[in-house]
């Protein structure tokens, strides 16, 4: 029997995501500004993938990588944004608790795995700056392919274990979401139970894979650093810092937000601060990766020129 004070949210069949309910004044401005940047990420993630897909000069790992994490861009805010501007446009606030529990599976399951793919570029970057000779050899077609599969795969499996973990876990008899989307420390404060063992749980596996990441990024680019510092050309300098620094800028707008959010106790924060943060990582960062990998890239500019017929 169930106590009234403690019943599983699935029996109500929905959760409320407050988000930001707390600047009703804000709302029409969030959604505004929410819109027009996953119409960028939608547009210019959309551009990267057709383009690299149709010119056969960015037919190379570098792309191949770059058009993974826009199609993983896109992936990524549509599990969260369309709610978002529904819930923000209207008086409802609501989310089935079917839809609360695919929502929280493929968030997750995206961001870890843009964590892996982040690394995977980084080496990529690393081949070709220190290893150019055995570039082909090591970044082989096959090879890449494995890298991008084993990305994804991770990032799957690792929310499978956090969703599942996270939804067995008794809710209390209130069911809102002190969030924008579900989210796995979200979820458990609203549990009735000691939830220790599954903080406990996200903690280690955020650090698998977001701590240890980032620190094969930094490695990779502490040995790129060390390879510019001994060339002569002053060309090849400039061409290791355009492609390199596109996606070091991409690493900081990614890894920064969400160390904020995943690696630091609950109370270090206030939720609005919290729901600003990861509004950030989810809306603008996604929408800017295009904008960073593309300006002042001479080989996108080639590609476009090529497909407009304009050499």
């Amino acid at each position: 029997m169930i106590d009234d004070g403690k019943v599983n949210a699935s029996s109500e069949g929905y959760f409320i995501l407050v988000g930001f309910s707390n600047w009703p004044h804000l709302e029409v401005v969030i959604f505004v500004v929410v819109l027009i940047f996953y119409l960028m990420t939608l547009t210019g993630n959309l551009f990267i993938i057709i383009l690299s897909y149709v010119d056969s000069h960015l037919h190379t790992p570098m792309y191949f990588f770059l058009s993974n994490l826009s199609f993983l861009d896109l992936c990524y805010t549509t599990s969260s944004i369309p709610q978002l501007l529904v819930n923000l446009w209207g008086p409802e606030k609501t989310i089935s608790y079917a839809g609360c529990m695919v929502q929280l599976y493929f968030v997750l399951a995206l961001g870890t795995t843009e964590c892996v793919l982040l690394v995977v570029m980084s080496y990529d970057r690393y081949a070709a700056v220190c290893r150019p000779l055995h570039y082909t050899v090591l970044m082989h077609p096959r090879f890449c392919h494995l890298l991008a599969v084993a990305s994804w795969v991770s990032g799957f499996t690792n929310s499978a274990l956090h969703s599942s973990f996270t939804f067995w876990v008794p809710l209390c008899g209130h069911h809102q979401v002190d969030h924008f989307f579900c989210e796995v420390p979200a979820l458990l404060r609203l549990s009735c139970v000691d939830t220790h063992a599954n903080e406990l749980t996200l903690m280690v596996t955020s650090s698998i894979f977001v701590l240890i990441p980032l620190i094969l990024i930094l490695t990779s680019y502490g040995a790129i650093i060390r390879a510019v510092l001994r060339m002569q050309s002053t060309t090849g300098l400039q061409k290791v810092f355009g492609r390199c620094g596109a996606h070091l800028m991409a690493v900081s707008l990614f890894f920064i937000p969400a160390m904020c959010i995943y690696l630091q106790p609950s109370s270090g924060n206030s939720q609005d601060q919290g729901n600003f943060i990861a509004l950030f990582y989810t809306v603008v960062t996604p929408s800017l990766n295009p904008l960073i990998y593309t300006l002042r890239n001479k080989d996108v500019r080639g590609a476009v020129k090529r497909l407009m017929g304009w050499e």
